[in-house]
């Protein structure tokens, strides 16, 4: 077993500290570019170009030239369903309600995702994962609830971002039985970059690229790294965890927004939010305690599990 299978917990956690702060800097991105469509789209952009390099540089070109007509197909709606029209709605949501709003429902991604994994990719939930799928929902719970809680439009549109993100987590998980990590979170950024552009020119925005001062570059550069870092961990957890698993572990993100929030707002913790961590830390023992004993069991099979990097 490869040390990427064994640590796979631990980078799906290291998404969630990124995915964390990334969702305390996306209010003030999107109201420093003031367009979050421009905005979505250069900051995808930016990571797709990076990515492309990176996968030149490796020679992923003989990766590609062997991919099945299935596996590409599967690359190109994942772009579609992961990397583009999500984030456009997504982002244009959080423009229309409140970030804790946005994080509550963004968050309730695991349960979608479990959802499905279960006919899709045939995962089995067992009590203990289940009690930690209760934990990290009770925690969810604790730390927005439905206190204030509307369902306008910008939460509509938040909530099928989510929903996609779900459906690209089952597709994903699929192709990255023959594909590798790289090549999958390269192919969503890019593709996803290049439909994102043809948004932009369809909304007439093209003008807003060529305006940007510093100060929007570097509100765009820096969620750019931390989008960077999210995608490679995210995807490479995937590949080594039930994505049921993988999703669950994202959850402990609020945690850190809250906790970011609490700092930088001169903000005190409240009860609710101390429980709501303890609920989640508990959640996380169980879900490693569940990819260790499923590691283990793959250990004793006959052929070892075929991972690539």
């Amino acid at each position: 077993m490869s040390k990427f299978a064994r640590l796979a917990p631990f980078l799906a956690l290291t998404t969630a500290l990124i995915s964390g702060t990334s969702n305390y800097l996306a209010k003030i991105s999107v109201s420093v570019i003031k367009d979050p469509v421009v905005f979505t789209f250069l900051k995808n952009a930016l990571v797709g170009a990076i990515l492309l390099g990176i996968l030149l540089i490796t020679l992923r070109r003989k990766e590609v030239r062997r991919l099945s007509k299935s596996d590409a197909w599967k690359l190109v709606v994942i772009g579609i369903v992961g990397g583009s029209i999500p984030f456009v709605l997504f982002f244009t949501g959080l423009t229309m309600t409140s970030a804790v709003t946005a994080s509550f429902i963004h968050k309730t991604l695991f349960l979608w995702v479990a959802l499905l994994a279960i006919p899709f990719l045939k995962e089995r939930i067992g009590w203990i994962q289940g009690a930690a799928l209760a934990m990290l929902f009770g925690g969810t719970y604790l730390l927005g609830g439905l206190k204030g809680f509307q369902f306008g439009k910008g939460e509509l549109m938040i909530f099928a971002a989510t929903i996609f993100w779900a459906v690209e987590n089952v597709i994903a998980k699929k192709t990255l039985a023959n594909v590798s990590s790289l090549l999958v979170a390269g192919s969503r950024m890019i593709l996803g970059s290049v439909i994102l552009f043809g948004v932009v020119v369809w909304q007439s925005k093209l003008h807003l690229l060529s305006g940007l001062t510093p100060v929007q570059w570097w509100w765009t550069i820096l969620p750019s790294i931390l989008l960077l870092g999210y995608v490679l961990t995210w995807y490479t957890a995937l590949k080594h965890l039930p994505a049921s698993v993988t999703a669950s572990l994202l959850v402990p993100a609020s945690i850190i927004t809250t906790l970011l929030t609490a700092v930088f707002q001169h903000k005190t913790l409240t009860g609710n939010e101390i429980a709501s961590a303890a609920l989640m830390a508990t959640a996380v023992m169980l879900l490693i305690l569940v990819s260790r004993t499923r590691a283990r069991t793959l250990q004793q099979q006959p052929e070892p599990e075929r991972f690539g990097s």
